[in-house]
């Protein structure tokens, strides 16, 4: 029986930040959509403070895949393991390990390392993934790096809030105007244009223009991740604004003995330097703060409230 090859590579960045917050933005999975760039949605599935057990969807060289992973958390050592329990195609075992490494007050050194195997050691295949691994690594750690060293002000940076609207009418109404983003630019005044793909089911890449209060048209660009029997869509744009630095969100569906409450939620790393660029000199983090949330919050409730009368005015028709 031939043993197949372990391909192997590794990673280091010396981040201006003392350990154990750097250990703490590695450790926690469900903000990597915000800190890590390929990273476009996790679904925790089991966790008990040292073993943790999630699911991730990933951009890999222009792609989108997913997989299930387990990892193992040593905080004392600064130190997590990880495994993929289902791996991505083409790879058939891919692992590693994240450690962080102090290097006096207020410094460390982050070293990310890789193993993995392809399916039958196809030297294409393991190109495919030596790209992949390479490319997202060193823009995880280089993202890390300047997340970390904002640390002080990361309360500031950051910023999540929702806004609901109450429906009386089906859930499967409100879910399918909130899915088919194709007939956006036909229904939202704010939004001019939309191109979208599905290539894999419930994995939508979509390009967007947005309309804002001054005229000004944002273009967009999105991985969104659909769960049709959870009433829930969640989202990453790959490309933001210029005053965002991340910015993740999440569409919910949720039906009660009376109706629905359609939930738009928002989570978004603002970009420090950004700041006077775009709102001109003077404008503090707390105004900027003020103007992504009334500019997000103003356009998911309009989706929000034609989605209602969508509903709703099918169940009058009916």
């Amino acid at each position: 029986m031939a043993v197949q090859r372990v391909h192997r590579a590794s990673y280091t960045m010396d981040v201006a930040a003392p350990a154990g917050v750097v250990y703490g933005l590695v450790a926690d999975t469900t903000q990597w959509p915000l800190f890590v760039p390929a990273s476009i949605h996790v679904e925790r599935l089991d966790f008990d403070g040292v073993h943790d057990r999630f699911h991730m969807w990933a951009t890999a060289n222009g792609t989108v895949r997913s997989w299930l992973s387990r990892r193992t958390l040593d905080a004392t050592r600064h130190r997590i393991d990880f495994r993929h329990e289902l791996p991505a195609a083409p790879t058939t075992a891919m692992g590693g390990s994240w450690t962080v490494e102090p290097r006096g007050p207020g410094r460390c050194r982050l070293l990310l390392e890789h193993d993995f195997t392809v399916d039958g050691d196809r030297a294409a295949d393991a190109a495919w993934v030596r790209r992949a691994t390479d490319t997202n690594s060193r823009a995880e750690l280089a993202q890390l790096k300047e997340t970390a060293e904002q640390w002080s002000r990361l309360d500031d940076l950051l910023l999540t809030f929702e806004d609901s609207v109450r429906i009386d009418g089906p859930a499967e109404l409100v879910y399918a105007f909130l899915y088919d983003v194709a007939d956006w630019p036909r229904l939202l005044p704010h939004v001019s244009r939309l191109d979208v793909r599905e290539d894999e089911p419930g994995v939508q890449l979509m390009a967007m223009d947005t309309l804002t209060a001054d005229g000004s048209v944002h273009t967009t660009e999105s991985v969104r991740v659909c769960f049709p029997h959870a009433g829930r869509i969640v989202y990453k744009q790959t490309t933001t604004p210029a005053l965002m630095a991340a910015h993740t969100g999440e569409w919910s569906v949720i039906p009660d003995e009376t109706g629905v409450t359609a939930v738009s939620q928002h989570s978004v790393l603002l970009r420090e330097e950004a700041v006077e660029r775009v709102l001109g000199p003077g404008t503090t983090l707390a105004h900027a703060r003020a103007y992504v949330r009334e500019a997000l919050g103003r356009n998911s409730t309009a989706t929000l409230t034609l989605a209602k009368q969508h509903a709703e005015t099918a169940v009058r028709m009916l």
